[in-house]
């Protein structure tokens, strides 16, 4: 099994267990003399054995990836760090920004302009499809 097959089992499974703790904690109660629709130890058990599953799998696809550590985690804070730069406030000239207070209008300026900061998110994107291109290419031709 290749890492990107193991991805697919691995999400299938957390959807699963997600799906049947959903209903195991539904219809673990009904009123007496009602149809139970689902057995709650039955999906009990499914849950046990599917996390068991999971843990393994996760344990197998974390050694395997183990060559490209370093790319997941550094695309994962280019990730972080685009977040923060999409909320960071770019304004400049007059704003009325903060309406509660009773002042005339400000005059803000930014380090950052906006065309700047939308500039350095394209280029961290960029960043980001290159390593998912490897990590693609690697999950697809890695066996576990």
């Amino acid at each position: 099994m290749t890492i990107k097959q193991a991805l697919k089992q691995k999400n299938k499974l957390v959807k699963n267990i997600g799906e049947n703790t959903k209903l195991m904690q539904q219809f673990n109660s009904t009123e007496v003399g009602n149809q139970r629709p689902y057995s709650t130890f039955i999906l009990y058990k499914q849950i046990q054995k599917e996390t068991q599953e999971l843990a393994s799998l996760k344990a197998k696809i974390h050694i395997a990836n183990t060559p490209v550590m370093e790319d997941i985690f550094w695309m994962s804070e280019m990730k972080s760090t685009i977040a923060a730069l999409k909320k960071m406030d770019c304004t400049e000239g007059k704003s009325n920004r903060d309406r509660y207070r009773m002042e005339s209008e400000m005059v803000l300026t930014s380090e950052i302009s906006l065309v700047d900061r939308n500039q350095e998110i394209k280029i961290l994107e960029g960043k980001i499809e290159e390593i998912q291109d490897k990590l693609d290419t690697f999950n697809a031709t890695t066996e576990i």
